[in-house]
């Protein structure tokens, strides 16, 4: 491409991990060119700002926790406390200190170019890339345009809350202090996952604050009891099915992210007054699809709340076969790696639109979006749960049988610590005799995730699964367990 060119096969309005693949998709093994359109880091959030950053700080703690529930360790660090310093250095080598040039150096590997500046849509395949000192390069798409611009966190309209200038996800994954009293409002997965490395790098005081009736509302209702049984024993205060009614900070200040912004903040939950150093508001993200000129070409995203909605091949219907949506951006699941998964099949789908070859294939579809993502909570105790809730499930209207089994009872759970407390389930199809969900708690389960996943998936019928031996003496021997449990 010469200097004067501004023209590529594929242009992608956002530089995360769900934009970055959908380049690689489309252009690998060809001759055709990309361009990645990104305002700050290459990367994404992902990156410097939520899933790298968030498991380097929780890992200490996850581990240490384990260490003192061991007799032969326990009594070298009852007393003990991570070395926060420490702890705060290696986060900081896991985002590169906000340095994407490694990011850059990749894409430049796989052909893709990199245009620093802010994307909006111009018109059809027309990308406008206004830079951080205003200027403003016209760039043109011949086959596809990609809107993976991602999410922001959501300040809810709380009284005094945006006056009061809180940490959001980006303050408290790039703490540079760890503030004495926190109130974290939320509880989701964002939240808990912030209140496990506040409390474990040393926060006093931990209040969170969730106005639904548990914590991790969407989850099996054994989840989130069980994550506010362990807050409560580690001295954080869970308020909820409890509002923020207001918030009043005085003396607030910006005085950067990741450190204490201002004076204290008194809030009012409920019957509850109290003051706090510091306020984390985790109550969900917004689409950052607004301003990005989806106005010129005819779209409006006002009734489905700013989310780009997509079909199965991740094209924009309205915007012509040349618009795509992946990531946050289409609210299908705000979860990187489902990010990840729809750039695949977006760049898949552009590739073979471009070649002139039928994209009929499942290859080309997006399956698990419906019913059959994957979820991590990466909290102590891990969560993770994949495709539908017993609840939801009846709500679909399938006939459903759910089993269940205390993990502490598996042998290979009980070796892990001596303490191990858990739970595991799976939501059972009878019609077909399949699995539709699966939900584990407890240490380690992440790992068991993928093989829910792939039954799930691959529909794979009990029978079979019965033969799907464990090996002994595992955490996942729990298979052995819920599935003795249905016969």
């Amino acid at each position: 491409m010469s200097a004067d060119d501004r023209t590529w096969d594929v242009i992608v309005i956002g530089g995360g991990p769900a934009g970055e693949n959908a380049a690689q998709y489309a252009i690998q093994g060809s001759d055709r060119t990309a361009a990645i359109v990104e305002a700050e880091l290459v990367g994404g959030e992902c990156s410097y700002w939520a899933c790298m950053p968030s498991k380097a700080l929780l890992r200490p703690v996850e581990v240490l926790d384990g260490a003192r529930a061991l007799p032969g360790l326990s009594s070298l660090i009852a007393s003990g406390s991570p070395d926060r310093q420490a702890v705060l250095d290696r986060r900081d080598e896991f985002t590169h200190h906000h340095d994407d040039s490694s990011q850059v150096k990749w894409a430049a590997g796989q052909g893709i170019d990199v245009v620093r500046g802010r994307g909006r849509l111009g018109g059809e395949k027309i990308v406008e890339a206004t830079a951080a000192d205003g200027t403003t390069q016209t760039l043109t798409a011949r086959h596809a345009v990609v809107i993976a611009t991602g999410t922001t966190a959501s300040i809810p309209p709380i009284d005094g809350l945006r006056e009061a200038l809180p940490w959001t996800s980006r303050d408290v994954t790039n703490l540079r202090e760890v503030p004495d009293r926190v109130a974290v409002i939320g509880g989701g997965v964002v939240a808990c996952e912030a209140t496990t490395w506040l409390s474990g790098l040393g926060a006093r005081e931990v209040t969170v604050i969730e106005p639904e009736a548990r914590l991790l509302a969407h989850q099996e209702p054994f989840a989130g009891e069980l994550m506010a049984e362990q807050f409560s024993e580690r001295g954080i205060r869970v308020l909820v099915g409890t509002g923020v009614d207001s918030v009043n900070r005085p003396h607030a200040e910006d005085t950067g992210v990741g450190l204490i912004h201002g004076g204290p903040a008194t809030i009012v939950a409920g019957d509850a007054t109290f003051e706090v150093d510091e306020i984390v508001v985790a109550a969900g993200r917004t689409p950052a699809t607004r301003d990005i000129g989806l106005e010129r070409i005819g779209i409006d995203v006002s009734a489905s709340h700013g989310y780009l909605k997509t079909d199965d091949h991740m094209s924009v219907p309205g915007g012509g076969a040349w618009l795509y949506a992946i990531g946050d951006a289409n609210g299908r699941a705000l979860l990187t790696h489902m990010g990840k998964y729809q750039g695949r099949i977006a760049g898949d789908v552009i590739a073979a639109r471009a070649e002139g070859r039928s994209t009929d294939g499942s290859r080309y579809r997006d399956v698990a979006d419906h019913d059959m993502v994957p979820a991590v909570v990466f909290t102590d105790p891990q969560v993770a749960a994949v495709g539908l809730t017993e609840s939801r499930a009846r709500e679909r209207g399938l006939e459903v049988d759910a089993v269940e089994y205390d993990l502490a009872a598996v042998a290979g759970a009980s070796l892990l610590r001596d303490d191990y407390r858990g739970r595991a389930k799976l939501v059972i199809d009878r019609t077909n005799d399949t699995l539709v969900g699966a939900t584990f708690v407890g240490d380690d389960v992440a790992e068991l995730l993928h093989s829910a996943t792939t039954a799930i998936v691959g529909r794979v019928p009990l029978d079979v699964l019965w033969h799907v031996v464990p090996s002994y003496p595992t955490v996942s021997e729990v298979w052995l367990r819920l599935l003795e449990g249905r016969r």
